[in-house]
């Protein structure tokens, strides 16, 4: 049935070209756009996921520049730390140097009051962007990462840089608990009195009967003649000890047999042994060494350095503060951040050997079986109260404590300056080496950060670009369907026309 009310094939024309012009439009915003889900509508779903994305891809642009920035900060606390590290290098060259007595030790300090002064001048000006790593010792954080969890939650993550403090500061002795139990002083006071070891040889000897003596690794020995005696082999064994010559040692005997070797070195013990050899009943016996009963046949003489025995448990925190006082002279040393036993040690012996006391003498040692670090301190003078004292919550003293106060124009000086410079050489290479491990971790992490972002890119350019080759061949068969949906809806219009030719 025809109709000239209802165009029924119109209508369908009509919808057809509707929905390719629909179609069409859409194609048409995919190759303008480049997006296949370029707003909600298109695709909620996939929009959201894209959007959240597209934040995250922004968060880690600029997590990238913060990483840049934190590669650069490293790379001037590094090269300041290597820096100072040649410049301490060169310093003791000039310390050795003053070693020797027949030298200007006036220009050598001269020289080294000059590096000592780069020093400081190449400390204060590494910074980058107002940040100074080698001044301080408050950790800084460099924003490395954005961590999304499935609950859709983000945290931010941090690579953490430890300061490396080379200044030269004392810090302040801290006011907070006690930490007086963390060390012990072996004695309440230090002098130059000698140790010693009391030899008494027996009354019973016969000619060509043998003493036997060993003192610092050297053997000696003395045979008695026909009518010698106890006192004769006293005063020849007493003899030739002296007349070894040895550093510190010397022997003395009271003219019955009874010979006491005393020594006065600072950090050595002194091996002592005796026997005999005879027919008769006559003998050789340590009878006292150090004061104490002996009995015995051998033994050591102590040296004659007092020391402060620190724990090997407790831990070392910064603001770590220890006293050690000798006579009425206090030297203070405030522990920094991730300091050990060993540098609470070494900064004792630094700021004892910076008050330039000549009578003074300090080394650091560990004891090989427990692993203890001990601070042996020796005087030369008059007895002195020796006691160590400590409190927490202080300010750390700078990493380099104790440049200032290097001085080589005494003997004293230039001993000790010699063993301090390997301590500061030692703590600017650590420095250096943080400061190399952490710039490469940084470098590593923008590097992943950067592949990270195009991996993101990638990702969502594969759930919202659109795919042009398929637009373009879409659109020329869509072009050619609107074509041909005009002409059908064209004829189906003229539809309504034929039904005049029944009136005609």
């Amino acid at each position: 049935m025809s109709s000239i009310l209802t165009n029924t094939s119109a209508m369908v024309a009509l919808q057809t070209l509707r929905g390719i012009n629909s179609n069409l439009e859409q194609t048409q915003s995919e190759i303008s756009t480049g997006k296949s889900v370029a707003s909600a509508k298109d695709n909620s779903a996939v929009w959201a996921i894209s959007k959240v994305m597209e934040a995250d891809v922004n968060g880690f642009t600029a997590i990238s520049d913060s990483l840049s920035l934190g590669e650069s900060t490293l790379a001037v606390g590094r090269q300041a730390a290597e820096t100072v590290t040649d410049l301490l290098t060169e310093m003791k060259g000039k310390i050795v140097a003053a070693q020797e007595e027949n030298v200007d030790r006036g220009k050598l300090q001269t020289d080294i009051s000059a590096l000592r002064d780069q020093i400081a001048s190449v400390v204060g000006a590494a910074q980058f962007n107002g940040l100074n790593l080698v001044s301080g010792t408050e950790d800084v954080n460099i924003l490395s990462s954005l961590d999304r969890a499935s609950d859709g939650t983000v945290t931010a993550s941090n690579i953490t840089v430890a300061r490396q403090d080379l200044g030269t500061g004392q810090g302040t002795f801290g006011t907070g608990s006690s930490l007086a139990a963390n060390g012990t002083a072996s004695a309440a006071a230090v002098a130059d009195t000698a140790n010693t070891a009391v030899i008494t040889i027996g009354n019973t000897w016969a000619a060509n009967d043998v003493a036997n003596f060993t003192v610092a690794g050297v053997d000696l020995s003395y045979t008695l003649g026909t009518g010698e005696d106890e006192t004769d082999a006293g005063a020849a064994m007493s003899g030739l000890i002296n007349g070894l010559g040895l550093d510190g040692v010397t022997a003395s005997d009271d003219g019955s047999g009874v010979v006491t070797v005393s020594s006065t070195r600072a950090f050595e013990e002194i091996a002592v042994s005796m026997s005999e050899t005879t027919a008769g009943d006559g003998d050789v016996i340590l009878t006292t060494l150090n004061g104490s009963a002996n009995g015995g046949t051998s033994g050591d003489i102590a040296e004659r350095a007092e020391n402060i025995a620190l724990s090997t448990s407790a831990s070392v925190n910064e603001g770590d503060s220890y006293k050690a006082t000798i006579g009425s002279s206090s030297f203070d040393y405030v522990a920094g951040k991730g300091e050990t036993m060993e540098d609470v040690a070494r900064g004792l012996k630094i700021a004892i050997d910076s008050a330039g006391n000549s009578d003074i003498t300090t080394t650091v040692v560990q004891d090989a079986d427990s692993g203890q670090w001990s601070l042996k301190v020796d005087n030369d003078g008059s007895s002195a109260a020796f006691s160590l004292a400590g409190n927490a919550d202080g300010t750390a003293s700078g990493g380099l404590f104790g440049l200032a106060s290097i001085d080589v124009t005494s003997d004293a000086g230039a001993t000790s300056a010699l063993d301090n410079i390997e301590t500061m050489i030692n703590v600017a290479i650590d420095a250096a080496a943080d400061f190399g491990s952490a710039a490469g971790r940084v470098e590593t992490q923008n590097e992943f950060i950067s592949g990270l972002t195009d991996s993101l890119k990638a990702g969502i350019g594969a759930l919202v670009d659109a795919d042009m080759e398929a637009a373009s061949a879409r659109l020329q068969a869509l072009q050619v369907q609107q074509q041909l949906g005009t002409q059908a809806l064209s004829i189906a219009n003229q539809a309504p026309q034929n039904v005049l030719s029944l009136f005609r």
